[in-house]
């Protein structure tokens, strides 16, 4: 059974509904993370997806964050937010983070903080999320389970991830200290599923709305598909999908996907 896992940043599930249920048609995807869905929990149109033969599973909140998952396959909840490990850090009610399981997998959907402007209080928060997210994914790594860490990331790890690196220095996604902590957690044993297979390519998931960014190709890759060797073993193919960002009122990301054979 080969089996595809996407991730799309939506930026608004009330204004993009018919462009992401048009494309789970069209792509066949049978597990979307999605993030940005700007949308408390009693507005999300679930039954749209339930309609189309998804269980659904969303956590938001009012006009910001929000993040949702839709699968063909039974949902199993584990968390809906990060664990506070310190005594000295803050509640956190920010809505970015959904862990499940699905066919026995791992899968965690989260839309990372952007942290601009840094410094200042929203770098910070991002610092800490990013290493609460590390100790929370090495836990399940290992207890030797899959894992799947999927979603807007917002860091660009690579040179080859960005257009233009040297306009994005000093751009908290950039940082250094930004991509430390992502190669942390990659280095708990993951893999960037779409590296394995392209190595060197320069595609991007994230266009911005200014300046002709999507017609100039004016883009960076910060949408993931992290992966546990569990998956690689499994791997069949990796992609992006260009296609949504270049429709009429797109988001300004496009689809992250995978396949498995399982």
């Amino acid at each position: 059974m080969t089996i595809k896992i996407s991730t799309f940043n939506i930026n608004s599930i009330k204004m993009r509904s018919t462009i992401v249920t048009n494309w789970l048609d069209e792509s066949k995807t049978d597990i979307l993370l999605m993030q940005e869905t700007k949308s408390i929990d009693e507005n999300f149109p679930y039954k749209e997806f339930e309609d189309k033969g998804f269980n659904v599973i969303f956590s938001g909140q009012k006009a910001y964050n929000g993040v949702a998952i839709a699968s063909k396959f039974k949902i199993e909840e584990i968390r809906r937010n990060l664990p506070i490990y310190n005594d000295d850090e803050l509640e956190d009610d920010q809505a970015r983070f959904l862990h499940v399981k699905i066919l026995n997998i791992n899968i965690i959907c989260l839309y990372l903080p952007n942290g601009n402007p840094a410094p200042g209080p929203k770098y910070d928060y991002k610092i800490n999320w990013m290493k609460r997210l590390i100790k929370y994914s090495r836990d399940i790594y290992n207890n030797n389970e899959p894992l799947i860490l999927g979603g807007d990331f917002n860091v660009i790890q690579n040179n080859n991830d960005c257009y233009d690196i040297s306009k994005w220095l000093n751009d908290a996604l950039y940082l250094e200290d930004t991509r430390k902590l992502m190669k942390e957690i990659i280095n708990i044993g993951l893999l960037d599923s779409y590296r394995i297979k392209y190595p060197d390519s320069k595609e991007y998931s994230f266009w911005d709305y200014q300046a002709g960014a999507w017609q100039k190709d004016n883009g960076i890759r910060i949408d993931f598909l992290l992966i546990s060797p569990e998956i690689v073993d499994l791997l069949d193919n990796v992609g992006i999908d260009k296609n949504p960002r270049g429709l009429s009122k797109p988001s300004d990301h496009t689809p992250v996907w995978l396949t498995i054979n399982k």
